[in-house]
């Protein structure tokens, strides 16, 4: 059975999770409000998307 002769540091641990991690979602402007959105999205503040309104947003 393979089992570990050694305990395993929290150095050697934490080295090899360096890559665990949470990545951030590709925000970009939208052209009409300028209000941070996720790509190829409505925008959220405005309800427009590629230049047409989708979403009626009420003011």
């Amino acid at each position: 059975m393979a089992v570990p002769k050694r305990r395993t540091s929290k150095a050697r641990k934490a080295k090899r999770r360096t890559h665990f991690k949470l990545s951030i979602p590709g925000l970009n402007a939208c052209p009409n409000c300028g209000e941070l959105k996720k790509s190829h999205h409505v925008c959220a503040s405005c309800g427009q998307y590629d230049g047409e309104v989708i979403i009626e947003k009420q003011s």
